[in-house]
């Protein structure tokens, strides 16, 4: 597969197009992670592929194409089946490694 952006730059546009089709939203169509914060508290993931890195401070999640970095203080896994988790602690920050 090229690494060239441009080149890949039909496929997004198929994505795009799909998701308006089916009018839902890209991200849904093309599998990319959602993640969703509730304050400093809590941390909803969906579609993801797994914890990759596990600690009190630091959670590394794989989310296919990038890889969601969490940081803070008593991080601790709640919940998680295939599609979804959640993290509670406190949320010092997010990072997307990709």
């Amino acid at each position: 597969m090229p690494s060239d952006p441009e080149a890949r730059a039909p496929k997004r546009r198929l994505w795009e197009r799909a998701a308006d089709i089916l009018d839902l939203p890209a991200d849904v169509v093309a599998g990319l992670p959602r993640v969703e914060i509730l304050g400093c508290r809590r941390l909803l993931m969906e579609n993801h592929r797994g914890i990759l890195a596990y600690g009190g401070e630091t959670i590394d999640i794989n989310g296919g194409q990038v890889v969601v970095r969490v940081r803070g203080q008593r991080l601790e896994l709640r919940a998680m089946n295939a599609a979804e988790l959640a993290l509670d602690g406190i949320i010092r920050g997010v990072e997307f490694v990709f």
